[in-house]
């Protein structure tokens, strides 16, 4: 079977972003099919040495068209936009010059979803859309988007894409709900979350230790509690800042790192200053590749998952949270949802205090000082990514809804 698999952020595991397109392709391929992606370069490391227009490589027999197009996660709304309708637009041209028996679009952003209309529609060829944020509606909720005409046209092109694909795929079970809304029969909805890289995460804890000890020297015997992702308006940091103020006094043991890039980290870097515990107890470093995440985790005592105070960002599928997971690291989240359900019932981490902060210190530090509850939560997380989560597992779901997709 031949694969359009359309995905603007295309990522390997050198890269500073996630990689689930990457695994899910990699699959693929092994499975005996082929795999041509339609992507940008905003994730690609330098190694592969693009030039200007756009670039044809190939990546562990996966075929690549990448259209060289820089992008931040600390650019502006109106500038993303832009970009957006730029990669859409001359996307669209490129994938009608591929041929393929199905075309697999993969959001954000939403506008993926146009040139995999138009190429399904001009190639009749059928489209599974892959929904990994419900677009307008998180967006809209947060205040990003206010323009009465933008969300209007956002909310139409969203019904009408679910309604034109042949079958569609969520990432967590709200997403699922939210496509259902839209007027589609569950039939044609698969589940497939993000999933745990067990074979890049699971490795020996010496390789931690040795990182740690070579590069958070600062650490001086404290446990270790890190948050690896995007400082961005949905994911507020700043929560992490306010928790870290608590601790200087109740919990002197804990060591907090933020790790990543985004929009609002000089504010955060701010605020970090201002309540004193930058350098002190609260460490914020640069983003770093997957492979050296790897390692951090292997080391960390606990994982943070962050979100604000809003509903509809509890149906995310956090990266961070499945690489903590296939890295045996518990977790600790501070939103509800699907994901405070299932960490409650396995018992694989613990659930914070958003409007708390006291209660939140005072919840990691009992926790990481439980020997029992701590041990029960360090193997719940290998139960979870080997038998719930993992790559493999998901791979089959989308293989399963790609090939029921050519089929129907």
């Amino acid at each position: 079977m031949k694969i359009l698999y359309l995905h603007q952020y295309f990522a390997t595991p050198s890269s500073k972003s996630g990689t689930r397109s990457y695994e899910m392709s990699k699959r693929f391929v092994k499975n005996g099919h082929d795999v041509t992606f339609v992507t940008s370069s905003a994730y690609l490391s330098d190694e592969f040495n693009l030039t200007s227009g756009w670039n044809y490589l190939e990546f562990e027999g996966i075929k690549l068209h990448v259209l060289n197009l820089n992008y931040s996660n600390n650019d502006g709304f109106v500038k993303r936009i832009f970009k957006f309708i730029n990669f859409s637009i001359r996307s669209t041209f490129k994938a009608l010059t591929i041929k393929s028996d199905v075309v697999f679009a993969t959001s954000t952003p939403l506008t993926i979803a146009v040139p995999g209309l138009v190429y399904s529609k001009f190639k009749t060829k059928p489209l599974v859309f892959e929904v990994r944020d419900l677009w307008p509606e998180l967006p809209v909720a947060t205040g990003v988007i206010k323009n009465p005409l933008v969300i209007s046209f956002a909310k139409w092109l969203e019904k009408y894409t679910y309604r034109n694909s042949t079958r569609l795929v969520g990432l967590s079970p709200g997403m699922c709900d939210g496509i259902a809304k839209q007027g589609v029969s569950r039939t044609k909805i698969t589940l497939a979350t993000n999933s745990c890289d067990t074979d890049l995460f699971d490795v020996d804890s010496k390789v931690g230790e040795n990182y740690i000890n070579s590069n958070f020297d600062f650490l001086n015997g404290r446990k270790l509690i890190v948050y690896t992702g995007t400082f961005g308006l949905i994911n507020n940091v700043g929560f992490l800042v306010e928790i870290a103020k608590e601790a200087v006094n109740i919990a002197p043991e804990l060591c907090f790192v933020a790790i990543g890039d985004g929009m609002e980290k000089k504010e955060i870097i701010e605020q970090a200053t201002i309540a004193g515990v930058l350098n002190n107890n609260l460490y914020i470093l640069p983003a770093v590749p997957k492979t050296e995440v790897v390692k951090i985790l292997s080391a960390a005592d606990l994982s943070l998952s962050l979100f604000g105070p809003i509903k509809e960002m509890w149906n995310n599928s956090a990266n961070k949270l499945f690489d903590s997971l296939a890295s045996q690291t518990p977790v600790a989240i501070n939103y509800g949802g699907w994901q405070k359900k299932f960490i409650l019932e396995s018992k694989c981490g613990i659930v914070l205090d958003y409007e708390n902060y006291n209660d939140s210190v005072t919840s990691i530090k009992n926790f990481l000082f439980n020997a029992q509850a701590y041990s029960l939560a360090k193997d719940s997380c290998r139960l979870l990514s080997y038998e719930r989560f993992s790559r493999d597992i998901m791979a089959e779901k989308l293989e399963s809804t790609i090939l029921d997709a050519c089929n129907d």
